[in-house]
């Protein structure tokens, strides 16, 4: 019994993510197919299918799933402790000085390399 279930949810799903896609590539089509009309209502109408269809695909177990994904790594995001400002400042500037003090290693290191290369090769 709960395998007939699950196959008339799994291919509810399908057939909901299926409508999804069509509505999608229907709202794309209609921007390209409809010219005559201002690019503002267009997109609009394009903007438009696409949260139709996003709609109907959270509708489906996998949308649903989707979702909660989203609600969980918000909810992360809230607990997440960002940094200060003073941290920001002092690990940006860290950085730099890294990679200008990088920066002038590699440009030594090239420098004398090709020192060595011209003195092996005997061209001055």
């Amino acid at each position: 019994m709960a395998t007939s279930e699950q196959r008339s949810a799994s291919a509810l799903d399908t057939a909901l993510l299926w409508l999804a896609i069509l509505v999608l590539v229907a709202s794309i089509a209609g921007y390209y197919w409809f010219t005559a009309y201002s690019d503002l209502i267009r997109v609009l109408g394009m903007l438009g299918g696409v949260v139709v269809a996003a709609l109907i695909a959270f509708q489906s177990a996998i949308g649903k799933t989707a979702w909660s994904y989203v609600q969980g790594s918000r909810t992360e995001l809230r607990r997440m402790v960002w940094p200060t400002r003073r941290e920001t400042v002092q690990t940006t500037l860290l950085v730099v000085v890294f990679v200008i003090i990088l920066a002038a290693f590699i440009w030594a290191l090239d420098v004398v390399l090709a020192y060595a290369v011209t003195m092996l090769t005997g061209r001055a």
